[in-house]
This record gives C-alpha cells, structure tokens and sequence, in this order.
C-alpha cells in the first residue's frame, strides 16, 4: 500500500491518495486545490475513485475536477444532495483496489451525507489498517453540527455516529480531514493523526456517554461559521457556480 497525506493552510484541511501499487490502483479522499500534485502522487497508479466525504462548507472541492482529469469515479453517499451525476455508495459497501478494500461506514451529523472510509490492506492483514474520518471525528475534537442542518438534530445524530466509531477496535488510525486552525472543530490538536484508543480517552466530546449532554456540550460556544458556508457547499452541490 501506498499512503500520502496532503495538508493545507488555506482552508485548514487534510486530503489523501492511498492505493495499491502491485495492482495500480488508487483513490483520492478530499481533494483541495490544485490537481496536479495528486496526479503526480499516484504515479503509475490508476485513479480509480475520488471521494469527498462530504459536501463541504470551508471550500470549493477539486473533486469532480480531479475525477474527470484522472478518468476517475466521483463518489459521495448515495443520499447526497447534489444536482450532477455522482457514483453514490450505501453505508457498508465496499470498494476494491488491488489488494486493499475500502469500507464506507456513514457517519452523519457534521453533515447529514457525511461518510467515513475504513482502509484495510490484505497484504498486511485482514484487520482494517485505518479509517479517514473527515470532519466527523478529528484529534480533539468532533465536527460542528450547524452548517447543513440544525445545530441539535446534527448533534443529536453525530452522537449515533460517535458511538459507532467508538466500537471500533483501539488500535485503528484516525486519518482526519482537518486538524488545528480549521473551522470545522473547536480543539483541534495540530497532530493530524490519531487513534480511536487515544481519541476515546483523550478526546472530550469524543468520550461523552450520555447523549443529552453530548448535545449540550455540542452546542456550547458554537464558533463564527466559515465565511461563505452556504455558497460554498451549495457550489459543492452543483447548485451555484464559483466565482471566477
């Protein structure tokens, strides 16, 4: 397997390309920005899927540019609210590459279209290897719950999503689409990696059992939102055209 993780300042975000080389097989998790340097990162591997985990609201998306430059699929989840064609993936499907297998876990409440990805790789072991989580669960924190739906209801359902997470086993990696200075989370540390164990000891909203006060502690000091949230993730949708 090949891993490459891409951080970038303006917006704060983390994207991804992983793969199997032996099988030339790659996929790309959130692309922000110029193209190129995924390309460039695949190599000799073929493209096969792009995802967003979900319609973001911090920036304009490179993903459907990247998936038509690369002879690639588009993938979001299946109930996503976008006007263009897209390859939509139902919660528990799976995707292959070569010798790795990509699980689609949905993990609404950040957004309600909002997945995650659970990477194993069979030359390895059997065991899945690591999940990218987007902006549901992040190093220190969770995603906020207010730009695609309300603040309670989104809380309400990233505590379900929460608790499916937890249950998965400690050693797993977190591979987070942000980390410190985004604003999608509120304590975000600057590592950008983590593990499930870690986050469920160290991770303050992460380990909160009781769902009435995961949504308070939710809903507490909610920060400014992104500027242009709403154009933005209706441009994602295809509902609007960027600005030139």
């Amino acid at each position: 397997m090949i891993l490459r993780q891409f951080l970038h300042s303006d917006p704060v975000a983390a994207s991804y390309v992983f793969g199997c080389a032996g099988k030339a097989s790659a996929a790309v998790v959130d692309p922000v920005g110029d193209i190129q340097p995924y390309l460039d990162a695949a190599g000799a591997m073929k493209i096969r899927y792009v995802f967003d985990t979900h319609l973001h609201a911090d920036h304009v998306s490179s993903g459907r540019e990247l998936a038509k430059a690369a002879g690639a699929e588009y993938v979001l989840f299946r109930n996503a609210a976008a006007d263009f064609p897209f390859k939509g993936v139902a919660d528990g499907e799976v995707l292959e590459l070569g010798n790795v297998s990509i699980t689609v876990l949905h993990t609404p409440g950040h957004t309600p279209e909002h997945i995650s990805l659970m990477v194993t790789d069979r030359t390895r072991g059997d065991e899945p290897w690591f999940v990218l989580t987007g902006h549901t669960l992040m190093a220190g924190d969770l995603g906020r719950t207010e730009l695609a739906t309300s603040a309670e209801e989104g809380a309400r359902t990233l505590f379900r999503s929460a608790e499916r997470l937890k249950a998965l086993p400690d050693y797993l990696e977190i591979l987070p689409g942000a980390y410190s200075g985004s604003v999608c989370g509120r304590k975000l540390s600057g590592k950008p990696t983590s593990t499930i164990g870690f986050e469920k000891r160290h991770n303050k909203a992460f380990a909160i059992a009781d769902e009435n006060e995961f949504v308070a502690a939710m809903l507490a000091d909610i920060p400014p939102p992104p500027a242009r949230a709403a154009e933005l993730r209706a441009i994602n949708s295809g509902r609007a055209l960027a600005a030139e």
